[in-house]
């Protein structure tokens, strides 16, 4: 079938499940072959082929609502609803969005990219249905390592309460980034090996029935085997206690066992949970074995051999992070790693192999991970919280409330700070320093190379006056040669990179090199540019602010973050707090959130170019500099 033909899913209702096979082959080779391209979650989305082809049968979308938890298994749903001709552009600029997305369909109703949402949001919705008194169905998709996430088990027990009617599909395929930890990963575990828990209870049910009910004795027995059933059948039937109906486990590529359960899960009152098993990256042979997760989201990749395309390079950042941190750890044994399902992106997997007990994965749970680094650091421990600064405001209130206010000793790693690229506005990294940069006792460094941060993290780790943060952006290094030494760098003093005397540009992390390019253009014109490292975005260096306010030229501030509350803010507060004049001109993230596409587009979109920078630099020079 040409998959580009697709305009909605309304033809799949007189489909045969032969004819479902067949579809479910076509979407399979079509993904593998346009994610081989672009890249993208090939591996969620070979698992949910058939499960996704059974809810557009059964159900009827946009009327009844899809909510994709995470949104990493929706690519088959954006096939289904007529996108197919657009996967060429996936997570292009401008392109189509590899998560849902609102604006691009009406069978996207709720956006995510961040895990364990949808059950708020489909609670949210099945409440605004019953008080319109509509009779839609509302259906949550979420993965098993989503559904560690609290929010997710907050929602579980507020819908098991109010016993509405809603669907919670459980797409469970044993891991999400990484294999998922925890005791409701152990749950799913004995209920995956348990049976058809639903035909058990039913035909345990029937024997009963059959039983004579005479004497009030045998009656009440009777009642108490029904009752006690499933806890015969399944040890801890947990969903069933938090009020919801269990259908499963469901054979997520059968698609006569998902018809049955999905049927039944309709006509069932009150809140129902389908357990739904599923291989991912089913239909592709690499990704099937993949036992680590590389093959969750890709870069393009060889169809024939599975072998990723790789741009030769220097280290990325957050091996750079973690082999410093190897380093630091032989040597002092106060150092714990901390990370909320992230081992493998955050190169903690390397950590683990040598420092197996001193790396602790807490699963999907931000803001777990962030009080127990506190409550490591209560005990003259010093953790280090690696966790992606998109991911860090799931724990904000932990790090005001546990970490700052108390002062304690913790390392917040931020990995991924700055523009991301193809995930796009849900995974942008532009936020950090300004919810950070408002808290008391907080330190914020940004390194501008691999050699600065290993350095800054050496720092960090070494340093006892409260918490800390080092933050650093995805990809490789710069290139420059390492250290062979580690050593301590002052707090809140920057570094003159080069001298000028026409203007200054503060700046730090990846702006740099954006500013020595905008500065090389300038230097052809005559101008002479001070360019200022500003790798401590607080404190910030209030004698260097003095000394280049005392000069009177202007001031031009770059940053990989909002300019709301920014470090280009903090510059400016200085100087009115101070008393000093100077004129300042800010350059950053504007007011609104960045789509996907590469971080070079990105750049050229928002301004943040040696370009831009130069014109505005010339244009904040006297006038007298413009002419020469």
């Amino acid at each position: 079938m040409n998959l580009e033909e697709i305009h909605n899913p309304s033809f799949l209702k007189n489909y045969s499940n032969k004819q479902l096979e067949e579809l479910a082959v076509d979407i399979r080779q079509f993904l593998i072959e346009k994610l081989s391209v672009s890249g993208g979650h090939i591996g969620p989305n070979l698992g949910v082929v058939e499960l996704t082809l059974v809810l557009h049968q059964l159900f009827d979308s946009p009327k009844d609502k899809f909510l994709w938890d995470v949104g990493h298994q929706a690519y088959v749903h954006k096939i289904l609803t007529g996108r197919a001709s657009q996967f060429d552009t996936l997570r292009q600029y401008k392109g189509l969005c590899g998560f849902p997305k609102r604006n691009e369909s009406v069978h996207d109703v709720w956006e995510t990219g961040h895990s364990s949402t949808s059950l708020s949001g489909a609670m949210g919705m099945a409440t605004a249905r019953d008080l319109k008194g509509t009779d839609e169905s509302v259906v949550a998709i979420i993965g098993d390592g989503a559904l560690t996430g609290g929010m997710a088990l907050e929602a579980l027990n507020h819908i098991g309460h109010e016993q509405k009617n809603l669907i919670v599909v459980l797409n469970d395929n044993e891991m999400s980034i990484a294999p998922n930890v925890g005791a409701l990963h152990s749950i799913l575990g004995r209920l995956r090996t348990a049976g058809k828990y639903q035909k058990a209870k039913d035909e345990m049910e029937h024997l009963l029935r059959k039983i004579p009910a005479f004497g009030g004795k045998l009656a009440d027995t009777a009642e108490r085997l029904k009752d006690s059933l499933k806890y015969m059948v399944v040890s801890g039937i947990f969903f069933e206690e938090m009020g919801f109906t269990y259908l499963g486990p469901v054979d997520g590529h059968d698609l006569d066992d998902l018809k049955q359960n999905l049927n039944y899960a309709k006509k069932t009152s009150g809140p129902v949970l389908v357990h739904v098993i599923t291989k991912k990256g089913k239909g592709y042979k690499p990704a099937e074995e993949d036992a680590t997760g590389a093959w969750h989201g890709t870069g393009p990749y060889k169809i024939e051999s599975g072998e990723m395309v790789k741009k030769a390079g220097p280290p990325s950042y957050p091996s750079v992070f973690a082999n410093t941190l190897r380093t630091i750890a032989r040597e002092d044994e106060r150092l714990v790693a901390v990370t909320p399902a992230m081992p493998g992106g955050s190169k903690l997997d390397l950590f683990a192999k040598e420092f197996p007990d001193r790396m602790i994965d807490v699963g999907i749970a931000e803001q777990h991970a962030a009080t127990m680094s506190a409550g490591l650091a209560t005990q003259g421990m010093k953790p280090v919280y690696a966790v992606y600064s998109t991911f860090l405001q799931r724990g904000y209130d932990q790090v005001v409330h546990d970490i700052c206010r108390q002062n304690l000793n913790v390392l917040i790693a931020i990995d991924r700070a700055g523009l991301v690229g193809a995930d796009g506005e849900t995974h942008q990294g532009v936020f950090d320093i300004s919810f950070l940069r408002a808290l008391p006792n907080m330190v914020i460094l940004n390194p501008r190379n691999e050699n600065e941060l290993q350095h800054m993290l050496y720092t960090a780790i070494k340093y006892d006056g409260g918490p800390i943060a080092v933050r650093y952006p995805r990809g490789n290094g710069t290139g420059v040669k390492m250290d062979q030494s580690l050593k301590q760098l002052p707090i809140g003093k920057w570094e003159v990179l080069q001298d000028g005397t026409d203007a200054t540009i503060l700046t730090f992390g990846t702006m740099v090199p954006v500013a020595e390019k905008a500065i090389e253009r300038l230097n052809q014109s005559g101008h002479s540019i001070r360019l200022i490292n500003a790798n401590s975005v607080k404190p910030l260096d209030e004698e260097m602010l003095k000394k280049v306010a005392e000069e009177g030229t202007p001031i031009l501030t770059i940053e990989e973050s909002v300019l709301q509350g920014g470090f280009g803010s903090a510059v400016m507060e200085f100087y009115n707090e101070k008393g000093l004049q100077a004129e300042i001109k800010r350059l950053g993230i504007p007011d609104w959130f960045i789509e996907h596409g590469s971080v070079g587009e990105l750049y050229e979109e928002i301004g943040l170019t040696p370009e831009n920078v130069a014109d505005t630099l010339v244009k904040m020079l006297p006038r007298k500099q413009k002419r020469a």
